[in-house]
């Protein structure tokens, strides 16, 4: 569920709706602002052209959007294509300059060698940077527009080679904006629409005509609809049963309830979807819902938002290393792990950033500390992406040229996290608002997550966190996040970047697993259920508390203890002279609880006494009670609590001029008057000794009973508070057991998704090895027989139980009393060996003995094979081919696209053996054949199609470095025995083949 950026950081559903208005009248088009304007980005390279002006050109020239042509241009070369554009439409095309405000009915195009941004519907261009490879111009600006206007913002990807563009149509579409791509089979170079195709971020697939025909139809009405101050206000009841109906729809297919998520968030996406599915209102579109379970299921998954990248504001990641990760390694045992938790973390993006900042910042302490990363999200399939970890080219517009290198693999179509980064990181699928959390963790990042919640789910979770968190642990949020009223909870360090602390608390919060089952919400005019609280049982040692407490209150001053917040923790004495409960929601701030006429002077007594760190005293303040004015005096003093980071203050009140009422009275005793009847007095005096006597019995009595049962209730009380500490102990352990249980789990679902990858592989090498009709043995660094394929089998006499056994047993069957030596050579020095060899039969092979790479690019053994007559005599004709033009940079390649033979003068201007060439790829000459979509088109034609190619253009690099253009040739020959070779000839231009010649 992410993600956001500052200014961008609040959800899309949060700013100004804006509205394609075409339709509206002039007099409410004067009112629109030039904010309304909808832009509509377009990408394009090569043969993009074409495609736009087809597009423009049926495009109405007053539809009220402007279009942004983001087109990839030589940037040493004047752009004409404002000029040919113009040609194919009525709106107005310019050529965009630095600060061009964008107005509706225009095209603007971007110039060349310039990376353009929108802000405030006006354009910005900056310099082009070449510092992290490929130049992604469609990637900036759709990112850019997608941050600006959010669900209005609409993005097309046209003919053109690469994948930018892709990241850029993501982001749009993660906003609630909508997307196109130009269908494949129009576009003269389908890279960039394939790619965005691929990644599933494009709701319109079109021929630029049609795509131009739809986004007239979304001209022609508004397609979003006006938001005004409260949306929710907004809604008629026929929508919020329709609301409801697709929460129960959702639930039912995905068991994830909806309900308390941000509900303006919830009406874009099933807008959006409304949008491509060309529905006007929201109960059709919800009986659509009913009929097409595939639907619910791309709802659900716009709803979680999956949009993210690789080190996502680079400032967070700096203070991170600087700030957090530094913390943690202070007074770390050797054997203590590193835990850290990304929920929320997509298509584990964000999840290998935090691996690679920790790597970083570990330096060379990597290998003597255990990290464990988990990666946590609702959907199924973006943890399967962030298990596979393989990423498109765009990346490098997001990472460092010194992360790619040394945290990824260059793949086909794109890159691949590094094995090691991909072990310390174990993903899972979680359900944060349902499942038992992890436990234990040093660091949480949950960046833009809690921006779409409702306010009772963010509270939970984020006491959530403060239960999964270590007492020194942090936590890190997204720029328009905070923990809102759960201040006592976490501590703010780094208000830049969101980086919270966790705060030790004396009564752990009350924490409920499955956030996400709520009770309905109580409609107007309900009443709650309240349940009454049950008064606690005394004990002795609480009646001793009390005993102190009266005591302290009769004569100790009023006081006050209060926490960093100023919240109030604790009272002694009569404090109700000074302080009350204000009207309203009841709060424990002693700024709004102090009487009338302190609280000006209280504020700045504690503003300077915790600035200063001194004790503040103030006197004569006149405070007003209920039916006086007293004169007071009070002084706030700083404390600093045993075991405890944040300080506190202690506040004393006390009456500045104590009043005193003297009490005099005379006790006057009147003589006793004498009775006259001494027999009434008698009788008196016998009925009061006989009352007297009979009260001693009953209160002896009542004291004997009143021991025995204060004695029971005493055992009683101590028997319940043993039940309760170990109910709390059993609590702990459940809470435990089951964040214990949910790891346990993860590791597990970690486990087998590798286990099944492993069995696939192992299913594929099974099926590849024995379709192959190449003889092939892999040994170990002992030279023993790892694998071997059927050919193999056949011509080497192998059985099935020679797996494991010495290749030294196989020697028999090939004339090379050598071949241990020759297997040795290669696993010490990693140099392939080739040599022509006979077998028991007399047939002839060539004989290869490659060094086997592992991934981590380490020789953990060879690769043997044998190759028939038809490959020797494509080398020895490739090898008579050259020998007619020993002066010529020529290469003879085989149908695998293999080096067979290369002239001297081609090893010499590249700067290749002649040795390491043979048998090697063309595309593993990394330093001289840079990526080139249009030669490796040409090259694949030749290899199907055996026809010659006309002479082309391409551009090499002579010394790994420079770049240089020459004339390419490739001819196709098929030799006597059927093999089939390609001859490829350059020819340098005369000043660049001079400059060789003399460089030679």
């Amino acid at each position: 569920m992410k993600r956001k950026r500052s200014p961008k950081n609040r959800p899309n559903d949060e700013k100004p709706s804006k509205r394609i208005a075409a339709n509206a009248s002039p007099e409410a088009n004067q009112q629109e602002d030039q904010d309304d304007v909808v832009v509509v980005a377009i990408g394009a390279s090569a043969g993009g052209l074409e495609a736009f002006t087809d597009l423009l050109s049926h495009l109405p020239p007053d539809t009220g959007m402007a279009f942004v042509l983001v087109q990839h241009l030589d940037p040493k070369h004047e752009s004409m294509l404002t000029e040919l554009i113009s040609r194919s439409t009525r709106m107005p095309v310019l050529e965009v300059k630095h600060g061009m405000r964008i107005e509706p009915d225009h095209v603007y195009v971007i110039p060349p060698n310039t990376t353009m941004t929108i802000h405030d519907d006006t354009l910005r261009l900056t310099a082009r940077e070449e510092a992290r490879g490929l130049h992604m111009a469609v990637d900036y600006f759709m990112r850019s527009l997608a941050e600006v206007q959010g669900h209005n913002a609409i993005g097309v990807i046209l003919s053109g080679s690469g994948t930018d563009g892709t990241l850029g149509l993501a982001e749009i579409q993660a906003q609630g904006g909508v997307t196109f791509a130009q269908d494949e089979t129009t576009a003269r170079h389908d890279g960039m629409p394939r790619s965005a195709i691929a990644a599933g971020c494009v709701d319109f697939v079109l021929p630029p005509s049609e795509i131009a025909r739809e986004l007239t139809r979304m001209a022609s009405r508004p397609y979003i609809a006006p938001s005004g101050k409260d949306e929710a206000a907004d809604l008629v009841p026929e929508q919020h049963v329709g609301l409801k109906t697709i929460f129960q729809l959702i639930r039912k297919s995905t068991g994830v309830d909806l309900t308390y998520y941000r509900h303006t968030t919830i009406r874009r996406r099933v807008q959006r979807r409304m949008i491509v599915h060309k529905m006007d209102t929201l109960p059709r579109y919800v009986k659509y819902l009913q009929k097409n379970p595939a639907e619910i299921k791309a709802l659900y998954q716009e709803m979680l938002i999956n949009v993210t990248s690789f080190f996502r504001d680079p400032s967070v990641f700096e203070a991170l290393k600087g700030r957090v990760f530094a913390g943690l390694l202070k007074k770390r045992p050797a054997n203590s792990p590193i835990r850290i938790w990304a929920p929320g973390c997509s298509s584990g993006e964000e999840t290998y950033s935090l691996a690679i900042a920790l790597l970083e910042s570990l330096g060379d302490k990597v290998s003597s500390l255990p990290l464990q990363i988990f990666g946590s999200d609702v959907s199924e399939t973006s943890i399967n992406k962030a298990r596979n970890g393989l990423y498109p080219e765009n990346i490098q517009s997001d990472v460092s040229p010194e992360r790619l290198g040394r945290f990824f693999v260059k793949v086909e179509g794109g890159y691949r996290i590094n094995k090691n980064v991909r072990d310390m990181c174990i993903f899972a699928q979680q359900n944060l608002l349902a499942d038992p959390p992890f436990s234990q963790m040093d660091l949480i990042c949950c960046r833009n997550l809690l921006i779409y919640l409702e306010a009772p789910l963010q509270k939970n979770v984020i006491s959530l966190f403060h239960y999964a968190l270590k007492p020194d642990g942090f936590l890190v949020l997204g720029g328009a996040e905070s923990v809102g009223t759960l201040s006592n909870l976490f501590s703010l360090e780094d208000r830049a970047n969101k980086i919270y602390a966790r705060r030790f608390t004396a009564i752990r919060p009350a924490v409920a697993f499955s956030l996400g089952r709520y009770p309905e919400r109580i409609g107007p005019g309900t009443k709650p259920h309240l349940v009454a609280r049950k008064e606690p049982s005394w004990s002795a040692a609480e009646a001793q508390k009390e005993f102190d407490r009266r005591l302290l209150q009769q004569f100790a001053p009023a006081a006050v203890f209060v926490d960093e917040g100023l919240e109030v923790v604790h009272s002694r004495g009569n404090v109700d002279r000074y302080l009350k409960l204000s009207p309203g929601r009841a709060t424990l701030s002693i700024l709004k609880m102090t009487r009338e006429g302190l609280l000006l002077e209280l504020r700045n007594a504690i503003t300077r006494a915790k600035k200063d760190n001194v004790t503040v005293r103030r006197e004569h303040v006149d405070v007003k009670t209920d039916h006086s004015v007293r004169d007071v005096t009070f002084e706030v003093i700083p404390l600093r609590v045993a075991n405890a980071h944040e300080p506190y203050l202690m506040i004393v009140f006390e009456e500045a001029a104590a009043e005193w009422k003297q009490r005099q009275g005379k006790r006057r005793v009147g003589p006793l008057r004498k009775d006259t009847s001494s027999k009434r007095l008698a009788k008196l005096e016998q009925q009061l000794a006989a009352t007297t006597e009979y009260l001693h019995t009953v209160i002896e009595d009542q004291e004997a009973t009143n021991e025995e049962l204060q004695s029971a209730n005493e055992e009683i009380l101590s028997s319940n508070e043993e039940l309760q500490s170990t109910n709390e102990e059993l609590e702990t352990a459940k809470e435990e057991l089951q964040s214990t249980n949910e790891e346990l789990s993860t590791v597990n679902d970690e486990q087998r998704s590798r286990h099944d990858e492993i069995v696939h592989a192992n299913n594929d090498l099974k099926n590849l090895l024995s379709s192959t009709k190449v003889a092939l043995v892999i040994v170990d660094r002992d030279l023993s027989i790892r694998r071997f394929t059927p050919e193999a089998q056949r011509i080497l006499g192998l059985i099935t139980s020679d797996v494991g056994r010495p290749f030294d047993n196989i020697n028999a069957s090939l004339n090379i009393p050598d071949l241990h030596q020759l297997v040795l050579q290669v696993v010490t020095d990693f140099t392939p060996v080739e040599r022509d060899v006979h077998v028991r039969s007399g047939k002839q092979y060539t004989l290869r003995v490659l060094p086997y790479s592992t991934m981590d690019n380490k020789v953990d053994g060879a690769v043997i094979t044998l190759a028939a007559e038809s490959v020797r005599e494509a080398r020895l004709a490739g090898e008579a081919v050259l020998a007619d033009h020993p002066a010529d940079m020529m290469a003879v390649l085989d149908s695998d696209l293999r080096v067979k033979a290369a002239t001297p003068s081609f090893c010499r201007a590249f700067q290749i053996t002649p040795g390491v060439v043979q048998n090697l790829s063309l595309h593993r000459l990394n330093h001289v054949f840079p990526d080139n979509p249009e030669l490796q088109k040409v090259l694949h034609k030749a290899q199907q199609t055996g026809e010659a190619i006309a002479p082309f253009t391409v551009e090499l690099r002579m010394d790994g470095e420079t770049r240089t253009k020459f004339e390419c040739r490739l001819e196709p020959i098929t030799l006597e025995g059927g093999a089939k070779v390609i001859t490829l000839s350059l020819h340098a231009s005369f000043g660049q083949e001079r400059s060789a010649q003399t460089g030679g």
